[in-house]
C-alpha cells in the first residue's frame, strides 16, 4: 500500500524538529517522491548524515510501505 505525501511529511517533520519539507510525486502513483528537506540541524553534516537524519526519521519505511524517495538535504542559507 503506497504512502501519502503528508504521512511523509509529519514522519519528517517529527524526526527532525524544525524541518522544512517539501514533497513531489514523481510517477502519481504514490510510490515515488521526491523530497527537499531544509533544516538547521544539517548544518555541519555530509549529505550521507543528512540523508540518514532523514531514513532514521521515516522509521525504517524506507524500501517497504515506501518505494523510492529522490532527497535533497540542505541547512538553511544564512
Amino acid at each position: 500500500m503506497p504512502m501519502a505525501a503528508h504521512d511523509i511529511i509529519q514522519l519528517i517533520k517529527a524526526g527532525i524538529p524544525g524541518a522544512e519539507v517539501e514533497i513531489q510525486d514523481l510517477a502519481g502513483d504514490g510510490d515515488h517522491y521526491a523530497a527537499t528537506v531544509v533544516s538547521p540541524a544539517f548544518a555541519g553534516k555530509s549529505k550521507i548524515q543528512q540523508h540518514q537524519m532523514v531514513y532514521g526519521a521515516l522509521g525504517g519505511r524506507m524500501g517497504g510501505v515506501l518505494h523510492a524517495l529522490k532527497l535533497t538535504t540542505m541547512a538553511p542559507k544564512a
